[in-house]
């Protein structure tokens, strides 16, 4: 098993913290993994996005030029990477974030109304969490439980309190994400 993943957003939508907590599930369960982000000068309301690997086998080069996987959570990333996912790919993009739909007829594509779910539910702080569930019932890569471990080693301890709704919003996720 081999998954090439972009995830790409404006700053401050938890692209960076997406990647980063998908790639730490992948070591928890063994897999070889890369993960590499990019970011404007602007952190917060810039562009940004992350690519990861997740392999059973050694990754030879974290630089790639097509994706098995682009998950979009906005219209310029959308007009960026879609024409970057291999042929049979999927692309992911959130509901909200998108005004000009995907058109490529050779590939799969899914969308998630990740944004107003979370607003819904006022759990605008685990959007990210929505996308990543949606993402691992398309490509179950790694297991809920190993990504809530992740969470755990990575979110600062003050933030422990959010564990089970990050949780629920993975799970939500994964009820969301439609064809």
């Amino acid at each position: 098993m081999k998954q090439e993943i972009i995830i790409s957003g404006f700053g401050g939508q938890g692209v960076l913290s997406m990647g980063k907590i998908l790639a730490y599930a992948a070591l928890m369960e063994g897999k070889e993994v890369t993960w590499m982000p990019a970011y404007g000068p602007e952190q917060r309301g810039g562009t940004a996005n992350v690519t990861v690997i997740v392999s059973d086998d050694p990754v030879s080069s974290p630089i790639l030029s097509r994706y098995d996987t682009a998950i979009v959570l906005n219209q310029p990333s959308l007009d960026k990477f879609e024409p970057k996912v291999k042929p049979g790919g999927t692309l992911i993009y959130d509901s909200f974030g998108i005004l000009d739909k995907p058109t490529r007829t050779d590939i799969n594509c899914y969308h998630i109304a990740a944004m107003e779910e979370a607003a819904n539910l006022n759990m605008m702080k685990c959007f990210n969490m929505f996308v990543l569930g949606g993402y691992l019932k398309v490509h179950p890569v790694v297991k809920v439980e190993s990504v809530m471990a992740a969470l755990r080693k990575t979110l600062p301890e003050r933030h422990h309190h959010m564990l089970p709704v990050n949780e629920l919003a993975i799970i939500k996720g994964g009820e969301l994400i439609q064809p």
